[in-house]
């Protein structure tokens, strides 16, 4: 049975790198390790780790995103929880036998990882990412 490995990022949606780097890196003292252009999500991400877990700041690239909705409607704020698992596509199968409500049926593969979203309607409100890395 696929399982869960660890709490892999908390993603907060943010209408501004800059505003928003003044609090994470300038008042808080995180480092950002890279930022990643993601087409496939309408977004840019910037990654701040955390011991063994990252923040990431997560900001719309496109007006007609999920995301670019998000900050309009609620200015920013927590986006989603990510959960780095074992074995992606046991897990989404498993869910589904569960009657879990998904975003993404199936996972989508970028360089180095497979992901997936949980709807909220199926986790009391949280949107939930799993996360799989492949090597």
């Amino acid at each position: 049975m696929a399982k869960i490995i660890k709490l892999n990022h908390v993603a907060i949606a943010i209408g501004d790198v800059n505003s928003a780097l003044n609090f994470w890196q300038d008042a808080l003292g995180l480092s950002v390790d890279h930022i990643e252009d993601v087409p496939s999500q309408k977004s840019e991400v910037v990654f701040m780790p955390v011991g063994e877990t990252e923040v990431e700041l997560v900001h719309p690239t496109s007006e007609d995103s999920g995301l670019a909705r998000f900050v309009t409607e609620k200015g920013g704020g927590l986006h989603h929880l990510c959960f780095e698992v074992d074995d992606i596509d046991e897990m989404l199968d498993t869910l589904k036998e569960k009657g879990i409500r998904m975003i993404d049926e199936h996972a989508k593969e970028l360089p180095g990882r497979k992901m997936a979203f949980i709807h909220p309607k199926s986790t009391g409100g949280v949107l939930v990412e799993l996360y799989q890395i492949i090597k």
